[in-house]
């Protein structure tokens, strides 16, 4: 059964206006989580183009997932008529979303002083490869970079071959999710009277070089250059992935000693426990790969599904590892809700991920589909006085 979008659905978010400037998906990542939260957000896009996201993607998957519940205003505010329509909606606004090369707005006399002076309350968030200040701030930064120069790519893949790259938009999904928390950490400072409109100076190469671990303190402390160790890890033993007797794939983890023991114990070795090998977890972590080719011998004897109902009996926690294919109607899915099929002229379904995190009293909703390039134009512009007349004449000098 489809689930019907809920557009009068009122989130923990709602009566926060969001100006979206931004463009792909670090931007679309953020505005679109204040949109599941029940902020308005509009999007401004170039008339007759749109997003760069529009264009991701077979049946604009991409758009229809992160443009959900936005408005779509198609404006060209680099005419006259375009920047005062723009301005207009700013002194309206609560939080102002960007994601241009660092410089930019200040070229186009948008700066946020520029901006504080109409709407001394505004927020500003402005997204970009390597920040707005620093060495490289005028540099243009994609995913793609900041997953290389971050350390990502150098500690992902085998110590024989070259590093890899993640096969998804990595770094911008982090930076938007990243950039949600620092906006409604600036939202709550206003609120509190900490402090009136802010910069959220959000960086791709921050929120990423973070979540790699103590990379820094560790080699101050070693003088150890982590290597790229495949699927086994260099703080626990044995962490891996193993085959299984019908060709799957089982992940495994006994990073506590109280699991690699019951461990021992399923595989049917229990004299493992106090081999001076593998009694403790440094003494496994030396000696993992003798470890994962013992592990290995035991789990290739049962399929994926009689290991995990076998080990799950046994107290050892293993999963499987799955695909789209595997994912997309599995029990855990469906039965959690983490996707909901919706309505899509389309596509026979659209499946979506449900709003995250969730709240037990103020949760968020998914209010509408995408909206198609324009689609709001009339009405925002209504809101903002603008005539049949005045909009027809504006239509015929390119503003939207």
């Amino acid at each position: 059964m489809k689930t019907p979008y809920t557009p009068d659905a009122k989130g923990p978010l709602s009566g926060l206006r969001v100006i979206d400037m931004t463009r792909l998906a670090a931007g679309n990542t953020m505005t679109h989580m204040l949109a599941d939260f029940g902020a308005e957000v509009i999007k401004i896009e170039r008339p007759g183009k749109g997003d760069d996201l529009r264009r991701f993607g077979e049946a604009e998957v991409w758009w229809k997932v992160y443009a959900r519940s936005k408005k779509s205003l198609s404006l060209n505010f680099q005419t006259p008529e375009g920047r005062e329509i723009l301005l207009k909606l700013i002194d309206s606004a609560d939080i102002l979303c960007e994601n241009f090369v660092p410089g930019t707005l200040e070229k186009w006399g948008l700066g946020p002083d520029d901006l504080w002076q109409r709407n001394e309350n505004l927020i500003i968030a402005r997204v970009s490869g390597w920040g707005q200040d620093g060495p490289y701030a005028h540099k243009p930064g994609f995913g793609s970079l900041i997953e290389a120069m971050s350390g990502f790519a150098a500690m992902t893949g085998w110590e024989d071959k070259p590093p890899l790259l993640p096969p998804l938009a990595l770094a911008d999904m982090v930076a938007g999710v990243t950039g949600f928390g620092g906006v409604l950490a600036a939202v709550v400072a206003r609120q509190n009277g900490h402090a009136k409109g802010q910069v959220v100076d959000l960086s791709l190469f921050e929120p990423l070089f973070s979540l790699l671990g103590p990379w820094a303190a560790s080699y101050e402390a070693t003088g150890q250059v982590p290597k790229r160790m495949g699927n086994s890890s260099d703080v626990a033993a044995p962490r891996n992935i193993y085959p299984t007797k019908d060709g799957k794939y089982l992940a495994m983890s006994a990073s506590m000693q109280s699991m690699w023991e019951k461990l021992a114990q399923a595989i049917g070795r229990p004299d493992l426990i106090e081999h001076p090998h593998y009694k403790t977890s440094q003494s496994r972590i030396e000696h993992a790969e003798a470890l994962d080719q013992i592990i290995a011998e035991a789990m290739k004897t049962r399929t994926l599904e009689e290991n995990l109902a076998y080990f799950d009996s046994q107290g050892v926690t293993v999963g499987p590892i799955c695909d789209i294919a595997d994912l997309i109607d599995h029990p855990y899915i469906r039965g959690r809700g983490v996707l909901q099929d919706f309505e899509d002229p389309d596509m026979p379904r659209l499946p979506m991920h449900q709003v995250f995190p969730r709240l037990s009293d103020t949760p968020g909703s998914i209010r509408s589909a995408a909206p198609a390039l324009g689609q709001d134009n009339a009405a925002l512009l209504a809101d903002l006085g603008y005539d049949e007349a005045q909009q027809q004449d504006l239509s015929e000098k390119g503003v939207f």
